[in-house]
């Protein structure tokens, strides 16, 4: 196997002769591409997914290079200001896909877009305001390369949002792509570190997408947040937190699948057949046990005001109340164009509209008893009421 596939200076390197810059910004990112580096190198078999991972970290090197050029010509970036921001967080599968889609259609949120993820930095010659021609490729290559099987757990299209912290990769920290998270050494090291740096620079790539496409308040979501409250609401001091909650077997269960298909893309050249169901269940139900635990520790010392709560089973049976309860606890203007905005929205995107997710606990080890009791610190209840408290 090729082990310079993996080799941190090669790649930086190669992306400073491709872009034919330099500045890198912070240099903190050099420890998190060397951990990520090392667990593609050990976890990583497949011939073919290997040259791939190797050719997404240089990518993503070139990407920030990029970035940290419009900064540097461009310092008026970082002076903008990210009013009241709202991020949708808690456990995976509990609806925070279909609550930003919900939300995102009041014209006064500005959600971050799939296409934008993969293309945050200005492209030469462009016009602030106008449509970016990236865009376009980006829509034609999706719609050629859709997996219908995938669309069932998580229908992605560039006009979609997407989990922002998919933009922690230009950092070289963060949950990755959600699987490289539970593989070691990254697991570990991730786990283990403080976040400031890499919440500072994800606030940053805020920044310069809101100098791209202005929009009036950022709507965001990843249930990786909940591993750093404490620096998102330094960072953000008044933003507004969003929690979904679901019954924990649904949820493993659930994730356990997404994952299943996730890895055998990245891992294993898109073959299921080599994923060791059994084994990678386990791992998966502990890391968003304890992602869930650090969660909920971190929420019980932080202002209450900025946080509210939500039921998936009440957001499919009552999207607008549910919506509408969201919106007065946070003291957001909901008039008659917002109710009809997010109307509209439900019309066109009933539930299962991309077909049934379909998955069982047993196909991934575990049982329904080993589950609740992983997740015994956890009483959604508890929270579901003091929401409807507040």
């Amino acid at each position: 196997m090729s082990k310079n596939l993996f080799d941190a200076n090669s790649l930086i390197d190669a992306a400073r002769a491709q872009t034919g810059l330099d500045h890198f910004g912070d240099a903190g990112f050099r420890e998190g591409l060397e951990v990520l580096l090392e667990t593609y190198d050990k976890n990583v078999v497949d011939e073919g997914s290997r040259q791939a991972c190797s050719q997404t970290t240089l990518g993503r090197l070139v990407t920030r290079l990029k970035m940290q050029q419009a900064f540097d010509e461009h310092p008026e970036i970082l002076d903008i200001e990210l009013k009241q921001p709202m991020f949708v967080t808690g456990l995976p599968r509990t609806g925070t896909s279909a609550m930003v889609n919900l939300l995102n259609a009041d014209p006064a949120t500005k959600s971050l877009l799939l296409w934008e993820i993969h293309c945050p930095e200005p492209l030469p010659g462009w016009q602030r305001g106008t449509p970016d021609p990236r865009h376009v490729g980006m829509v034609e290559y999706m719609e050629a390369n859709r997996n219908p099987e995938f669309d069932k757990i998580h229908y992605a299209h560039p006009d979609l949002p997407e989990e922002c912290v998919m933009m922690h990769a230009y950092s070289f920290d963060g949950v990755q792509t959600g699987w490289e998270i539970m593989l070691e050494p990254y697991s570990s090291w991730f786990q283990n570190h403080d976040l400031t740096r890499l919440y500072t620079e994800y606030r940053n790539y805020l920044k310069l997408l809101q100098w791209q496409r202005p929009g009036t308040r950022w709507l965001l979501k990843a249930p990786a947040h909940m591993w750093a409250l404490p620096v998102l609401l330094d960072l953000f001091p008044d933003a507004n937190i969003l929690w979904g909650h679901r019954d924990v077997v649904s949820v493993t269960s659930s994730i356990c699948s997404m994952t299943q298909m996730i890895l055998s893309n990245y891992m294993c050249g898109g073959n299921a057949d080599q994923v060791d169901a059994e084994k990678f269940g386990p791992l998966v139900m502990e890391w968003y046990a304890r992602s869930l635990e650090r969660g909920l520790k971190d929420r019980r010392i932080l202002p209450q005001q900025r946080f509210t709560d939500y039921e998936h089973d009440c957001l499919v049976s009552d999207s607008m109340d549910t919506a509408q309860r969201i919106y007065a606890h946070f003291d957001l203007p909901f008039d008659s164009d917002v109710r009809g905005c997010l109307q509209s929205h439900m019309d066109a995107h009933p539930q299962n509209k991309h077909g049934k997710h379909q998955h069982r606990l047993d196909q991934f080890g575990m049982s329904e008893a080993q589950v609740r009791e992983r997740f015994s610190f956890y009483d959604q209840q508890e929270w579901l009421s003091q929401a409807s408290q507040r």
